[in-house]
């Protein structure tokens, strides 16, 4: 809502360059997304977005801050409601599909920094990713097998969640990469269910 002016008032006009901000990193990534067309996305001027953000830098910061909670808040609730089983394993990466099928804008954001896009920003990796992996691989430990790297089973549902969520699979009369459909999704899941079973199976 505005004050009467038709200006926003200053929470409201920065969650708005968050919001943009968000957006255009996601699509574009962090180093080709100029500051100034986060503003005109916004509905406003650089000076502005400086004033209320901070730099680009700052800026990008904050996004990937509000998708690490996001993040952290899906992994609380899943990890809360996790049961030492193969079914309990399964509904943990479950929620993590969902969760990203959900908010494409989250995986995209951390898919650019795969390539290293936001170079000058590398320290997220270890104060967010490796915090959450070690705690999936803290909750999950003993159902894990003693010839299964726990690391890797982790970032391997990882990877292959935002592969696939990416570009889906190769489908005839689609695009060779498109956004996969209800039950694209669906069969990708029993993928991974069966995926999860055999990896935490007992060798």
């Amino acid at each position: 809502m505005s004050d009467g002016t038709g200006v926003p008032p200053d929470d409201d006009l920065r969650e708005q360059i968050v919001r943009a901000a968000t957006r255009l990193f996601a699509e574009l990534g962090y180093d080709a997304t100029p500051l100034d067309l986060i503003a005109d996305t916004a509905g406003t001027g650089t000076g502005m977005v400086t004033g209320l953000v901070g730099g680009k830098q700052a800026l990008y910061l904050e996004v990937m801050r509000r998708a690490y909670e996001a993040e952290q808040e899906m992994l609380a609730a899943a990890t809360d409601a996790f049961t030492p089983s193969v079914e309990g394993a399964v509904a943990l990466v479950d929620a993590v599909l969902d969760f990203y099928a959900a908010n494409p804008q989250f995986r995209a954001l951390w898919m650019h920094r795969w390539l290293a896009d936001a170079a000058d920003t590398e320290s997220l990796e270890a104060e967010y990713v490796l915090s959450q992996t070690r705690h999936v691989m803290e909750r999950t430990r003993e159902l894990v097998p003693p010839d299964v790297d726990a690391y890797y089973l982790v970032a391997t549902v990882i990877w292959t969640v935002f592969g696939f969520l990416a570009g889906g699979r190769p489908t005839q009369g689609l695009p060779s990469r498109h956004h996969p459909d209800a039950a694209e999704i669906e069969r990708f899941r029993g993928y991974l269910h069966v995926l999860t079973r055999r990896m935490v199976a007992p060798c």
